[in-house]
This record gives C-alpha cells, structure tokens and sequence, in this order.
C-alpha cells in the first residue's frame, strides 16, 4: 500500500486552520448531540450557508466533526437523563441511565468515550484501506450503473432506514417528485413551475434542507418540550475499572465490526449498527437477564458502533458519490456548494479534501477522547438552559443564514414551508431522511437513466445486459422482494403479529423492537 497519500493528508489536517475547524466540529458535535432533538443533521443544515466563506477541506473538516461528535454528546443525557439527544443513542439509555442510578455514570460515560475511539478509529483505518480500492473499482461506472446505484440507495434508505416503510417510501417518492421541479436539462421545457419564475432553475437544496431539519426540528422540539425532565445524576470515579473494561473489551470488539459493516450500506448508519450490536450483545450473553439492569456491555456495544458506523458512511459518498443517510445527504450538499462533485474522481482530482477529511477524523476521534470526561460537567449545565430560548436563537440563524446564500427572499418561503412540512412530518411519524435523499439522488438517477437509454437506443432492457448494472438491478429486486416473501412465510406459518411496527415521530422500527424486548425483560 502507498502511504504517500495518507501522509499528504496529515499536512493538510495539520495545518492550524484545520485543525481549528476539526475542534471546532467536534465541539459543537458534542454541544448538540447534549442537546436532546437538535441532531447533526439540523445543525448541519443550518451551518450550511455559513460553509460558503471557508476553504473547502476546513468546511468539510468541520461537518465531519460536528456528526461523529454528535454520536458520543447523545451519550450523555441518556446516562444521565434517560433522554437520547440521539436517535443513536436510544438503546444506551436501559443500561446507561440503569448504572446512573447506580452510582455508576461516570463509569458508563467512561466506557461510552473509550468504545467510542476505539469504533471510530478502527473505522477510519478501515476507511482509509477501502475507500480508494472501492473508488478504483467505481470508475468502471457509467450512466447505467449510476441510475441502477442511485435506485438502490433510495430503496435501501426506504426499506432499512429509519421510520415505517410505508412511510419512507412516500417520503422518498415525494423527494423524486421535487427533484423534477425546475427546467429540464434535456429539453428546456419547465416542469411544475406554475409560471413561476423562481422555480426555473428548480428548488435548491438548502432551503430544503434547512427547512426540514432546521425549522422543523425546532417546531417539533418546542412542542415536546413539556416533556418532564429528569435531574442529571452526579458523575462521580469518571475511569471504568479493571472489570469493566474485561467485561467490555468484546463488545467493542464486536461493535467496531457491526458499525462499520452496517454504515457502509445505504439506510444502514449509526442508528441501525447501535440496535444491532445490542441486540448481539444480548443474545450471546450468558446472563442477558443483566440488559436493562446496568450491564455495562449494553452500553459500550452501542456507542462502539454507532460511532464506527459514522465514519465509515463517508465511504459510499467519497467513493461512489451515494449518500448512506440523511446526514451524509447534506454533506453531499455541502460539498456541491463548495463546487465539489463527491465520486469515484474525488481521489484524484480533490485529493486534498478526501484525504484531508479522512485523517481529521483520527485527530477528531482523539479530542473527542480527551474532551469527553473533563467536560461533562458543562454540558450538565448546558442541559439547564430551557428550549424556549434556544429555539428563537435557532430560528433566526436559520433565516438570516438561508437568506445570504443567494439574498432571496424566496429561499426564506422555501424554508418555512418545508419547515411546516417538517415538523409535521416528525409529528405523524414520517423519517425527513429518505425525502432528502430521494431529492439529492433524483437528479443523478433522472440523468443517468435518459443518458443510458439514449446508449441503448429506447431500450430498457440494456441496464440488465451491463454486468454491474444488471448486477445492482437485481439486488433491487431481492431487496424488494425479500421483505414481501418474509411476510407471505410468516402469515402461511400463522406467526404472531409482526415483530415490528411502524414507529412514533421520534422512534424506529428497530428501537421499538429493542424497546419490548427491554420492557419484557423488565416485566421478568
């Protein structure tokens, strides 16, 4: 392996100004994943127009920071609180706030931290090995593979991701449909403008995005907020002891496996690896009866692999220019707006941005490590201050910031309709992730899918003649498929209801899986 362009990356990284960003991305990371709805993609979303007047790598550098930082700042009101501020963080919270009543929390944040580094950065080794092998393999694409790809992405992110499928998948086909908004590129002619000269050029992203995640995470938050709250409990003896890392060491084994196998596919993400990795947990423990009651294996699993798999979703959108998840869907955004097309050319032609942004987050993983413990305290506080002050604040940053992107008035309507839309959305249980994504791929896939018919000559059946199209094609059908032929055998074999159901605003499928086998174990 050449390490020439690993160590290229190293100078970039450590440059001041970089670093600087990295730490400034990890910080607020961490300050909004304490607080509880506000999560990485929002606050992304709403510091996307603040990235236009920084250097591409530092811009990059930062929004890294802020969702792998985001992933262990979720760790601790859900010790401490039994909140999640993270949808990551839903399962820490049986056995973290358990040992939190214990007396245990400092230990619980302790392991959290240590699981936490030791994910991210067997990840980002892993990432470093196989996002330019991945990449090499992906200049083979062309136009068919590219349609076929993005299909899969939108379907997987339906199917796997967060929320009722159902659900998703209106929410992905309502994407696609705004996607088509605007002049089309083949033939100039205008496409659900209702004569309205703003919409030529199509909807942007930003307003989508800040509108989405932004306004409408903080109307759905200043609704919860009635919400009681619990009292932090005191954190005391931070170091987990001898026994505790004994106890620990496979989990986090395991869960650096499970994350950064389950980021790399797209709908997999931090959330899915965290409810997987428990469930692992649990079902090889000899005593699982423990899950629920403070094992500490309950929480190093889950905070293992959710940060792993936070890194390791930056592979499929460096390398193939697919977005895994939502979040990686406004880093898609944030790197177009830096004039940055993210895809299998990034290595050689941004080799700056790809390897800068793949070791900042050995140096990120690191101050996340060092920071975690000695500032528990402040996010303690942090926690005290009420929402009702926060959200105004918020709001407005959102406003002023959509509005000095393209100083349009317009842009600011746009946030506040898919605000609304947002937050109703949250509050009748649809996930905003697919309708995102579906809105960042629908082009690629609308694009490629006319450039590959135009090779084939009208001819559909082209697409399954290329051996990786063909190939991709028919891991869409399995994927749709699959869930269907599961069904049809449950119900032939009578089995009870199905084991998930379509979950709250703030829930998943899987949480609620978790969540009653959590319960049941209580009942016993």
């Amino acid at each position: 392996m050449d390490f020439t362009p690993l160590l290229h990356g190293f100078g970039i990284v450590l440059q001041p100004t970089n670093l600087l960003y990295c730490l400034i991305g990890v910080v607020i990371g961490m300050l909004i994943g304490v607080l509880p709805g506000l999560g990485p993609a929002a606050t992304i979303a709403i510091l996307l127009p603040i990235t236009y007047g920084i250097e591409p790598v530092s811009a990059i550098i930062m929004l890294a920071g802020i969702f792998y930082g985001a992933q262990y700042g979720g760790t601790i009101t859900s010790v401490l609180l039994r909140l999640p501020g993270e949808a990551s963080s839903v399962v820490t919270v049986f056995d973290g706030f358990a040992m939190a009543k214990q007396g245990r929390a400092g230990a619980a944040l302790g392991i959290a931290a240590i699981g936490s580094f030791i994910g991210g950065t067997v990840s980002i080794i892993g990432l470093s090995v196989l996002a330019p092998i991945v990449a090499g393999y992906a200049l083979d694409f062309g136009p068919p593979e590219y349609a076929a790809l993005g299909l899969l992405g939108v379907l997987l992110v339906s199917t796997v991701g967060n929320g009722g499928k159902l659900k998703a998948i209106i929410a992905a086909a309502v994407g696609l449909l705004i996607a088509t908004v605007g002049r089309d590129t083949f033939t100039g002619a205008e496409r659900f403008t209702f004569g309205n000269l703003n919409l030529a050029d199509g909807i942007d992203f930003v307003p989508i995005a800040m509108g989405l995640f932004g306004l409408g995470e903080i109307l759905y938050n200043l609704e919860e907020n009635h919400k009681k709250v619990h009292a932090p409990a005191k954190v005391t003896k931070v170091w987990p002891t001898r026994q505790d890392l004994n106890q620990s060491k496979g989990a986090i084994t395991r869960g650096s496996g499970i994350g950064f196998a389950l980021g790399i596919l797209p709908g997999g993400g931090a959330v899915l690896s965290s409810l997987v990795a428990y469930a692992v947990e649990k079902r090889r423990a000899p005593r699982p009866e423990r899950f629920g009651r403070g094992a500490i294996e309950g929480v190093a699993a889950p905070e293992t692999a959710n940060n792993a798999a936070a890194t390791s979703s930056f592979i499929p959108l460096l390398t193939l220019g697919i977005p895994a998840n939502a979040t990686m869907a406004l880093m898609f955004g944030a790197l177009l707006i830096q004039g940055v097309q993210p895809g299998p050319q990034l290595v050689d032609q941004h080799p700056d941005i790809f390897w800068g942004v793949i070791n900042s987050m050995y140096i990120g993983n690191i101050l996340l490590l060092i920071m975690s413990i000695p500032l528990v305290g402040v996010f303690v506080r942090i926690l005290r201050v009420r929402p009702a002050i926060l959200a105004p604040i918020t709001a407005l940053i959102t406003m002023l910031g959509v509005y000095t992107v393209n100083n349009s008035v317009f842009d600011v309507y746009l946030v506040i309709v898919f605000g609304v839309l947002g937050y109703l959305m949250k509050k009748f249980g649809f996930d905003p992730g697919p309708m995102v994504l579906a809105f960042v791929l629908g082009t690629l896939i609308e694009s490629s899918a006319r450039q590959s018919l135009l090779i084939f000559g009208g001819n559909p059946t082209g697409f399954l003649t290329r051996p990786i199209s063909g190939t991709i094609f028919a891991a869409i059908v399995v994927v749709a498929v699959f869930p269907l032929l599961r069904r049809a055998v449950r119900l032939r074999r009578g089995d009870a209801a199905p084991v998930v159901t379509d979950a709250g605003p703030a829930g998943t499928q899987q949480s609620s899986q978790v969540t009653r086998e959590h319960q049941s174990t209580e009942a016993k």
